[in-house]
């Protein structure tokens, strides 16, 4: 469907640009996004099959906060923990990271990115995640123009965040002593 820029018709081009525009008003200026508001499609999340970790996977888990992401049954033990605890908007910034790092249409990037950052990032968000002035004022400039990389350094200090915070946490849950039972 979306190819990269050349493939585009001449009107996907001009609403890029207009989506591009439009996320830097809204970096500049967050009080006024009622009316910058760019329709963001939502898909169901599909359930995730998964398979009960063997013991030594689940033990791995309390060493390695990547281990633990990257194993469907850790990810969605872990994200059942921080929801118990109303914390778990760390995760799902880290996970909304992950899927905005696939995406490959520029201007599907560019309303991913404007609703990772309406949820996450700017200040009051629905799930605003703590993260300290400079990494905002970084990731607000990365938005101008969306690329890949534009969230990098917020997801590195909310992967740091939730590997000294969280993790420790769950490790001592109820959630995560069953699998080591």
């Amino acid at each position: 469907m979306c190819k990269g820029l050349a493939a585009l018709p001449h009107s996907c081009l001009e609403r890029a640009k207009e989506i591009k525009i439009k996320l830097g008003i809204l970096l500049q200026k967050p009080d006024s996004a009622i009316d910058l508001v760019i329709p963001y499609n939502e898909k169901p999340e599909k359930p995730v099959k998964t398979q009960k970790p063997s013991l030594n996977e689940a033990l791995q888990w309390r060493e390695s906060l990547d281990k633990l992401l990257h194993s469907n049954y850790g990810l969605a033990s872990f994200k059942s923990f921080l929801m118990s605890e109303f914390s778990e908007e760390n995760l799902e910034f880290w996970i909304a990271c992950e899927e905005y790092k696939k995406i490959k249409c520029p201007i599907k990037m560019a309303e991913k990115a404007k609703q990772i950052y309406e949820e996450f990032i700017q200040t009051e968000a629905p799930k605003e995640v703590n993260i300290d002035h400079f990494t905002k004022a970084i990731t607000m400039k990365n938005l101008v123009e969306p690329s890949l990389n534009s969230f990098d350094v917020a997801q590195k200090r909310i992967h740091a965040l939730m590997e000294k915070d969280s993790l420790p946490r769950f490790v001592r849950s109820e959630f995560y002593q069953e699998f080591i039972k």
